[in-house]
């Protein structure tokens, strides 16, 4: 699963990349310095496979991982061919679920894009030209549809009301995903177009160091707008965590302790990325490995069991699964176990967050 990090030019997005993949793309102070999407994995913090581990004295942690791809900049008409005009598009089609980083804080040595800082009016630039983008392909797919139609196969009509009443509602700048279905075989029509607008969308608001203490008036618009669209916000100082990430592990965990934070914003970041890619992990854990598998929420026993290894699904007899709560309180596997609170379940369970399993198969 690809995440991909979206905005105009200098709000931040290859620094948040940067410190997240611990890349190097390139970072400048003037418009589009990144040309090309980097691409780098980033490990998902997860505070039960560090105690875990540190039970267990495992001899290896493995975090569950995102892609995430840093998009060149978006800017008014790149669509019309402004700025590197659609370059972006082929990597924007070929992530999962979007980040949009939107400055909100003023620097007057930081340019922008605009000339001015302005929430509202950036988010409002970067989703037309989203938007833009799907009417391009639907506007497409309409003039083949209405070829085929016109031959006399009556199974196009509908497709073809679709396609135009969905160019109607982008036309009126509302994402693909507002449109509503007047029947299921409308909803399988747009699963086959491969929507940007029908993404999943994190807001990033990139604040200076104040804006870390309280919302500014720039972050209250930005909540305005993701609270209408239905998304969440999330506040991130990117050079706050550009500098964190030049200290090593025991003087960050110390210079946090001492301004009293627990978690970073880019740590909340990559938690709330997962969750919008509607993913959740179960957990292995033993001598030889403590491990996060990443699974889509509503997975069932022996779908998780794949993700291991095929022959786990194919030869799958049953999994034993505990909850990391009962072992974090119970201090082992042999107490949750002697409470009799190690289940034995079937082909039908559907894995919950935290699960800790054993899966018995034969093949």
């Amino acid at each position: 699963m690809k995440l991909g990090i979206v905005g105009l030019p200098n709000v931040g997005k290859s620094t948040i990349f940067n410190v997240m993949t611990h890349n190097k793309a390139q970072t400048n102070n003037y418009m589009f310095s990144t040309l090309e999407p980097n691409v780098g994995m980033v490990d998902v913090p997860d505070d039960r496979i560090d105690f875990l581990s540190k039970l267990y004295d495992t001899d290896k942690t493995t975090y569950a991982t995102i892609e995430f791809v840093d998009i060149p900049g978006l800017v008014r008409g790149s669509n019309k061919g402004e700025g590197i005009g659609n370059k972006f598009l082929s990597s924007i089609q070929q992530v999962d679920a979007l980040c949009h980083v939107v400055r909100c804080f003023d620097d007057d040595d930081l340019m922008h894009v605009d000339g001015s800082v302005n929430p509202v009016r950036d988010v409002e630039t970067v989703n037309l030209e989203l938007i833009f983008s799907d009417i391009d392909m639907i506007e497409r797919r309409i003039e083949r549809t209405s070829k085929a139609a016109k031959s006399g196969d009556k199974s196009y009509i509908p497709i073809l009301k679709f396609y135009n009443d969905l160019k109607e509602h982008l036309l009126e700048g509302r994402m693909a995903k507002s449109f509503e279905f007047e029947n299921t075989e409308q909803e399988a029509y747009m699963n086959e177009l491969f929507l940007i607008t029908v993404k999943p969308v994190l807001y990033v608001a990139n604040v200076d160091e104040q804006g870390m203490l309280e919302d500014n008036d720039y972050t209250k618009a930005l909540m305005s707008i993701a609270a209408a669209e239905g998304n969440e916000v999330i506040k991130v100082c990117a050079k706050f965590e550009e500098d964190l990430s030049s200290l090593d592990k025991e003087e960050r965990d110390i210079f946090l302790a001492d301004l009293g934070i627990t978690e970073t914003g880019l740590q909340r970041l990559i938690k709330k990325s997962y969750k919008l890619l509607d993913l959740m992990s179960f957990l292995t854990a033993g001598k030889k490995e403590v491990r996060a598998w990443t699974i889509k929420n509503n997975t069932t026993a022996p779908k998780a069991a794949g993700k291991i290894h095929s022959d786990f699904e194919r030869g799958f007899i049953r999994a034993e699964v505990f909850s990391y709560d009962d072992i974090k309180r119970l201090g082992s596997y042999n107490a949750v176990k002697e409470k009799g609170l190690v289940r034995s379940e079937g082909k039908t369970y559907v894995f919950k967050e935290g699960d800790i399993v054993l899966f018995r198969f034969n093949v």
